[in-house]
């Protein structure tokens, strides 16, 4: 995870997106065209990097308090100004001040976040496997469409690294990969219980894996 002194959560730049939810140890790709944001993109690359990444509600009027702190970890500018950069999520914080734009000098939204801390609790074997059992039937399922989707993972999830203490991770990667109702993964961003963010993700991939096999026998019988 890319670590954030306390001091970057002061005072930090909020790029509000619609049906965007970042996640810690999440990898974000995004592409910076408007000029607003090109002057947050220039702060940040200043600074240390910092940047929030809160969902926008569809009427485009509020942002969620709940959201993630990420970190620029790959810059490519373009000839015309726009940029494309990777943002790699480090935690997930509660917005407490949102502060509105100040052009010329921050024409763009900047915050007080508050690094928000799971809930210190034990996933149990049976919880685990039955992630691990979701997601790889759901993308077992979409590999039949698009043979070249697949869950991209951590270092810290892959092989024997990989247990029980890192299940709150894996439901985060999951829920940022492979859950597609924009509003469900905001509820599991909130969620700070390890174990009741694996049940989400675990219920929503089931839901999703059950509605693809749904469309497949009807377009089958069809």
């Amino acid at each position: 995870m890319t670590r954030l002194e306390d001091e970057a959560f002061a005072d930090v730049p909020v790029f509000p997106l619609p049906n965007v939810v970042l996640f810690p140890e999440a990898v974000l790709p995004l592409h910076i065209f408007e000029p607003r944001y090109r002057a947050m993109l220039s702060d940040c690359l200043d600074h240390d990097g910092a940047i929030v990444i809160a969902q926008l509600d569809r009427d485009g009027a509020r942002i969620a308090e709940v959201a993630a702190i990420g970190v620029v970890i790959e810059h490519q500018p373009l000839p015309d100004g726009r940029s494309n950069i990777v943002v790699a999520g480090s935690a997930r914080v509660r917005l407490d001040e949102i502060r509105a734009e100040e052009p010329p000098r921050h024409p763009y939204k900047r915050a007080r976040a508050t690094r928000l801390h799971e809930v210190d609790v034990t996933v149990n074997d049976a919880e685990y496997a039955a992630l691990l059992t979701a997601a790889t039937m759901f993308v077992t399922e979409v590999k039949k469409h698009d043979a070249g989707f697949e869950l991209r993972m951590p270092k810290s999830l892959r092989g024997s690294e990989a247990s029980r203490a890192q299940a709150g991770v894996l439901a985060d990667i999951c829920a940022f990969q492979l859950v597609v109702d924009a509003g469900a993964r905001q509820a599991i961003l909130e969620e700070l219980d390890p174990r009741a963010r694996v049940r989400m993700v675990t219920d929503q991939l089931a839901m999703q894996h059950g509605a693809m096999l749904s469309e497949t026998k009807g377009s089958v019988l069809n």
